[in-house]
């Protein structure tokens, strides 16, 4: 047993403290307000929590009744992760798109919008922006949430994100330390793996960490992965060598020498709770150097909470966890609280000039256009859209709708839509498909939307047999564009936001076709 310096229940408000739960429902439970008062400083928002922005701020300030400096932290990436728009899609394309325009001051300006709207609901954390250097075109996880695979662009983008973000009184938190790009495995299943050399890691993951430290991020959040050349046994999320030396390190010793908090990705995410179990995994990434553990994507419940708060005590009392490294934690926390108390709010939001329109113009920036001939015959009548749809990975979530279906249909009244997946595919064979797509398509034109289609055999298959077919199919790439560009027209749109799949349609009716970049 260890002799404590503080009492227990200052050691049982240390712990509630470093925890950064969920919740179910659009008002706050009776449990997480009276926790709050009990030591609990953050809470995590998704999704299901979020209806309208009204009932947004509503919430944010019952939570903020019971605690003025309360940290309400939400996964708003823009593009395709989003929570204040998770049933209609985003109104600003994600990071591939502004990095494909690379203009950084579009993407401070982008982040400034969608950081004044979070605080106008009262959310003053964002768990973005994603740093990865998408180096592994044929990741699951990441992909168009990635600015790009060239660690420079990544690295002045991902400043200019955490300035326009922090500039609207909502602090970043930039993710996934040191750097998810190159990964064939999402870490939401098992636990990736990068065995790239040192040098490499800090040529290429860490560029976009360092810049991020210089633009004064006020958080950074950890990955669920295993990199050898910086710990052989531990991932990241719960390895000193990784949080407390390489993250926490000064500069000038080779560290990244960030002094802000450090919370976790989501520790019920099967990389950590399948090897260690949440209740190890947590107390294991505050020994590590962490401040706080997001749980609550997938458990959302107050039971949850007092198993972590009293695994962190017990581990304290056994000497198993330092009782000052958890005070160190919970200051770091309470810190940020105090700063986002002085900075943030719906306040910081009314003394920005809202910038509705910057997101569109940003995904209309970021269409890449590649007719196949010399000429382009808009569609001017009502088409079909067939959306050839990869299983979701789990950031992104099912909720939320993609593609331009509903776009073209407001443009050209009358256009149909369906969806085809690799269960049609095997149940039908490649020809079935496309015989009944053709079939149901009738005399229209087909648009095929596809996302990634160079991760998906059997989607690259069926848009091959559709434009045999059918020559004059439109092609809207809506994920990462590495196969070659096909189609009548083909059109990147560097992420699936709603504001993306406009641009796209305006494009398909001839409404500013050869006005973008990269035509």
């Amino acid at each position: 047993m260890t002799t404590l310096a503080h009492d227990s229940a200052t050691l049982t408000r240390d712990a509630l403290t470093v925890l950064q739960p969920g919740f179910t429902g659009t008002t706050a439970p009776d449990w997480v307000l009276r926790r709050l008062g009990e030591g609990l400083a953050s809470v995590g928002l998704f999704g299901r929590n979020i209806a309208t922005p009204e009932q947004l701020g509503a919430l944010t300030a019952q939570l903020r009744a019971e605690r003025d400096d309360v940290l309400v932290a939400i996964d708003e990436e823009g593009g395709d992760v989003t929570r204040l728009e998770v049933r209609t899609g985003s109104s600003f394309p994600g990071n591939l798109a502004l990095g494909a325009v690379d203009d950084p001051e579009l993407t401070r300006a982008v982040a400034r919008e969608l950081g004044r709207r979070l605080a106008e609901c009262g959310v003053n954390l964002n768990w973005a922006p994603s740093a990865d250097v998408n180096s592994n075109p044929d990741n699951p996880v990441i992909g168009v949430r990635s600015f790009g695979a060239e660690p420079g662009l990544v690295a002045r983008h991902t400043a200019a994100y955490i300035e326009g973000l922090q500039g609207a009184g909502v602090a970043a938190c930039t993710k996934h330390f040191p750097g998810h790009g190159d990964t064939a495995v999402d870490s939401h299943h098992a636990l990736p793996r990068i065995d790239a050399g040192l040098d490499t890691l800090t040529a290429r993951e860490l560029a976009p960490f360092r810049a991020a430290v210089a633009a004064g991020t006020k958080a950074v959040m950890s990955a669920h992965i295993l990199l050898p050349a910086l710990d052989p046994d531990l991932p990241a999320t719960l390895s000193p060598a990784a949080l407390h030396g390489l993250l926490r390190r000064p500069v000038a010793d080779g560290g990244l020498g960030f002094d802000g908090m450090i919370v976790t990705d989501g520790m019920e995410m099967r990389a950590i709770a399948d090897a260690y179990g949440i209740e190890r995994g947590s107390v294991l990434a505050i020994a590590a150097g962490a401040d706080a553990i997001c749980v609550g994507g997938g458990l959302a419940d107050e039971g949850t909470v007092l198993r972590l708060r009293d695994a962190l005590v017990t581990a304290v009392i056994e000497g198993r966890l330092a009782e000052e490294r958890l005070a160190e934690a919970a200051a770091r926390v309470r810190a940020l609280g105090e700063w986002t108390r002085r900075s943030g709010g719906p306040r910081a939001a009314h003394g920005i000039e809202p910038a509705a329109g910057v997101g569109l113009a940003a995904a209309r920036r970021a269409l890449r256009v590649t007719p196949a001939g010399s000429s382009y015959d808009p569609v001017t009548g009502p088409a079909y859209v067939a959306a050839f749809t990869p299983v979701a990975n789990i950031a992104v979530g099912e909720e939320t709708p993609w593609g331009v279906g509903a776009e073209l249909a407001r443009l050209r009244p009358g256009t149909g839509a369906a969806t085809y997946g690799r269960q049609d595919a095997d149940t039908l064979g490649v020809n079935g498909l496309i015989e009944n797509m053709l079939d149901t398509a009738g005399d229209r034109r087909i648009v095929a939307v596809v996302r990634d289609v160079h991760r998906h055999p059997w989607m690259a298959d069926a848009l091959d047999a559709l434009l045999a077919a059918r020559p004059e199919t439109v092609v809207v790439e809506m994920g990462v564009p590495q196969a070659p560009p096909a189609g009548a027209l083909h059109i990147a749109t560097h992420g699936a936001a709603r504001v993306c799949g406009r641009a796209a349609a305006e494009v398909i009716v001839g409404n500013g076709a050869g006005d973008h970049p990269g035509d």
